[in-house]
């Protein structure tokens, strides 16, 4: 009689011959379904690289080359206000030039005796009063001074009268080419002095006293216009 049992597997490459074949079916149906849904695990993410830092010499010398060139540009700017200071101090000592040459030759014309004695009068004190006036009372006299030779010459006759005296036409000459290079001059300074104070404004500037002492420029502001009867004669 044959009981019944548990299948024996019989294989020549096994290691045991009578072994249940019930060992060698595997897993069953529940760790099956637990093995085929199990979610896969994602593999961890490898970190950001971190920053390179600087060696300590590099920072070091970069540092060094920012600063030399801050210096560098600091130092450009200063020479050039020096330069523009050194061209209102050039430009100033013509525009004075050219004030006490045209007081100079409307003195010598209100002597010679060729005017009238009231426009004599007029032209000498006025000439006068203009080389003797203070710094601070300078653009006044000058702009009254040129009041009184639109005054004196406001007619072409009068400038013919002098110039039929004798030496008569180089003192009209003269003073007609004095009298249209003051505009000149009195332009050339306002225009320096108006770049000088425009770079002076800059904080750079004024952070780092790159002016040092030098006073703020000032413009000259006066009344320039020469007469009528003298501006139209050419500039020999």
């Amino acid at each position: 009689m044959v009981l019944p049992g548990p299948a024996l597997e019989v294989g020549a490459g096994s290691r045991d011959p009578l072994r249940p074949v019930t060992e060698a079916v595997g897993p069953g149906p529940a760790e099956c379904r637990g093995r085929l849904y199990r979610p896969a695990q994602a593999a961890p993410r490898a970190p950001p690289p971190a920053p390179v830092a600087l060696p300590p010499v590099t920072t070091l010398i970069w540092i060094v080359v920012v600063l030399i060139a801050i210096g560098l540009y600091l130092s450009w700017t200063a020479g050039r206000l020096d330069r523009l200071h050194a061209r209102i101090d050039a430009t100033r000592a013509a525009l004075d030039a050219q004030l006490v040459r045209r007081a100079s030759v409307a003195q010598e014309l209100a002597a010679s005796g060729v005017l009238d004695p009231a426009a004599s009068i007029v032209l000498y004190e006025a000439a006068h009063a203009s080389r003797q006036a203070e710094q601070e009372q300078r653009e006044v006299a000058e702009s009254e001074f040129s009041q009184a030779l639109r005054a004196v010459f406001s007619e072409a006759q009068q400038v013919e009268v002098v110039r039929a005296a004798p030496g008569g036409e180089e003192a009209v000459q003269e003073l007609s080419q004095t009298v249209r290079r003051v505009p000149m001059a009195r332009r050339f300074h306002n225009d320096a002095v108006g770049a000088a104070r425009a770079l002076r404004r800059h904080r750079k500037v004024r952070w780092f006293r790159l002016a040092g002492h030098a006073p703020f420029p000032m413009a000259f502001e006066m009344d320039d216009e020469p007469p009528a009867a003298l501006a139209d004669r050419p500039l020999v």
